[in-house]
């Protein structure tokens, strides 16, 4: 099972950016989706998260700018943002808690990872 996270690049401020996370695999079910960032020399920090019957919630720092949803039918997530702002630079990356085709577990993966820089 894999975790491959797109979208990043440079964007102005004030832009938006819609990030992706797609999930590849033996997948059998995928739980709740988080959306984590890390700004350079800063600790991650938990952005966004849905579960799978769509609840989501926001960390205050986003909230009213970002959205968070997903599309089950493709096992993949995005992250709509909007009115991005230099702090919002950073890198993101995608958890998902996954049960692989044939197991009884849930497992907890990460992406890779992908580059925002809110620049002008």
């Amino acid at each position: 099972v894999q975790l491959q996270a797109s979208g990043g690049g440079l964007v102005q401020p004030g832009g938006s950016q819609r990030l992706s996370c797609a999930a590849s695999g033996s997948i059998f079910s995928i739980n709740a989706i988080d959306w984590y960032r890390q700004p350079p020399g800063k600790q991650r920090e938990r952005v966004a998260g849905i579960t799978r019957g769509g609840s989501t919630n926001y960390a205050d720092s986003v909230k009213g700018r970002f959205t968070i949803s997903r599309d089950n039918a493709k096992n993949t997530t995005y992250l709509q943002m909007n009115s991005l702002k230099p702090e919002d630079t950073a890198v993101y990356y995608c958890n998902a808690d996954i049960r692989p085709l044939g197991g009884t577990t849930w497992y907890a993966h990460w992406g890779q990872g992908t580059l925002v820089t809110v620049s002008s």
